[in-house]
């Protein structure tokens, strides 16, 4: 049984709660809670730097550089989809006109460059 004195003025007798740790008894064991809660504090604050939470917020608590942010990130796209098509659609075409020496799968690309020839001019 231990007393706990409250406000310097009445003596309290009881045990000890069960979830509390002495110091003097069991120093190890809150080294030990104190380093596991250290190395979890760690870990939160490498995720937290890791998901760069202050950059998400500045971004979201300024309208004007989430206009400007998904302004810059749709013109990024459709330059990029643009030059993407074309190159594939130039890559098809180039492999195309190799095949065109073929008898049935030759006569069919020959019409389609004419087809394309016709539409330039």
């Amino acid at each position: 049984m231990s007393k706990v004195t409250l406000n310097g003025n009445t003596t309290v007798t009881g045990s000890k709660p069960s979830q509390q740790y002495d110091t003097a008894e069991h120093p190890f064991e809150l080294r030990h809670e104190v380093k596991k809660l250290n190395t979890r504090l760690d870990q939160l604050a490498d995720s937290l730097e890791k998901a760069q939470i202050k950059d998400i917020i500045e971004n979201y608590t300024s309208p004007k550089k989430r206009i400007i942010t998904n302004f810059t990130a749709g013109m990024a796209r459709g330059l990029g989809l643009t030059l993407g098509t074309f190159v594939v659609l130039g890559l098809l075409g180039l492999i195309l006109s190799q095949f065109v020496n073929m008898p049935i799968v030759g006569q069919y690309i020959a019409d389609l460059l004419g087809y394309i020839d016709d539409y330039k001019s």
